[in-house]
This record gives structure tokens, C-alpha cells and sequence, in this order.
């Protein structure tokens, strides 16, 4: 059974003034690890640990696609983006699992 969950995602951190864009084939594990802190790197170092926004996708490739599109865009962009989905920039996380 394939348990992959494609998804292009955007976190921030407490006062919203860092982003990370990923994308991922184990989300919601990969949400989880990035909160716990187990990923080294970006997340990690700015304590970016609320998920923001998220797509899901049909595939590794194209959430990829997604993800290389959404980073090179300018902040302003990607805060539409995020608004689009969460008006108010609440923590998605809690709430993920039960639209998993």
C-alpha cells in the first residue's frame, strides 16, 4: 500500500516574518518533523515551525514543480498566496489530520 501524501507547503515561523517553502511526499510526517525540529537546515536554525499554507498534489514531480515556482517568487506573492488559503495565518497543523 502507498502511503505517500504529495504536498507543496509553506511555513513561517512565530511572528511570520520567515517563510520556507518545501514540497514533500510524506506530508503530514514531514510538517511534524520540521515542528520537532528533526530536520537540519533553515527550519531549524529560524524556528520556522507553523505550516501556513499547503496543496496537495498528485505527485512527487509536480509538487516539486510547484515548490521551485512558489520560491522564486517575491514575498508580497507568496503572502497573497498564503492569505488565499489563511486569511489569518493560523497554524494549519493541528487541524491537518483530520483532513488527512
Amino acid at each position: 500500500m502507498d502511503n505517500r501524501v504529495y504536498a507543496t507547503y509553506i511555513m513561517a515561523n512565530w511572528n511570520n516574518k520567515v517563510l520556507y517553502v518545501g514540497s514533500t511526499a510524506i506530508f503530514p510526517e514531514r510538517i511534524d518533523q520540521h515542528r520537532k525540529k528533526l530536520v537540519d537546515g533553515f527550519t531549524k536554525k529560524y524556528q520556522v515551525n507553523k505550516l501556513v499554507f499547503y496543496e496537495m498534489g498528485d505527485d512527487l514531480q509536480s509538487v516539486r514543480q510547484r515548490e521551485w515556482q512558489v520560491k522564486r517568487w517575491r514575498r508580497a506573492k507568496k503572502v497573497q498566496l498564503i492569505e488565499s488559503m489563511n486569511p489569518g495565518w493560523k497554524d494549519l497543523y493541528p487541524n491537518l489530520m483530520n483532513n488527512m
